[in-house]
């Protein structure tokens, strides 16, 4: 229970982390998960009591059952994608998106960001980060390449 509690755990911190710009939506899957996470998180809760009540209030009672296993269903839509966010922010980077990560933090240093020391088997997580300050302290060129 543990490694599944502390993959949330990342997939909520990696939620937070990425940043979500358009310009990384056609490269990442990420945008695309984060959005429909807090989407899910807004909606599926409203929208199971809904499910539920609506079965009480106008439905038979010997179906309330199948009804409270969907409102389960929906309450946890939302922790598959924070359980994804997590396994993708352990993830090691494949080499070309590793040649880019070391791009853009050699970048950032010449600029004069004091950063963390470059992990040498870069993932997704350290990804994050690096992009992060590069779109706050460089010009969009950095994505050209």
């Amino acid at each position: 229970m543990s490694v599944f509690k502390d993959t949330l755990y990342k997939g909520q911190h990696y939620m937070q982390r990425w940043p979500m710009k358009k310009e990384l939506a056609a490269l990442f899957p990420e945008n695309r998960i984060i959005a429909a996470t807090k989407l899910g998180f807004k909606t599926m809760p409203p929208l199971a009591i809904l499910t539920v009540m609506m079965q009480y209030l106008y439905g038979d009672m010997q179906q309330l059952p199948a009804s409270i296993a969907i409102a389960l269903l929906l309450i946890t839509l939302p922790m598959q994608g924070l359980f994804w966010l997590g396994k993708r922010s352990s993830e090691l980077l494949p080499v070309s998106l590793a040649t880019w990560y070391r791009e853009l933090y050699q970048g950032l240093v010449t600029q004069g960001c004091e950063l963390e020391p470059a992990a040498k088997n870069p993932h997704y997580s350290e990804l994050a980060d690096v992009l992060e300050n590069a779109f706050k302290r460089m010009d969009k060129a950095f994505m050209a390449k």
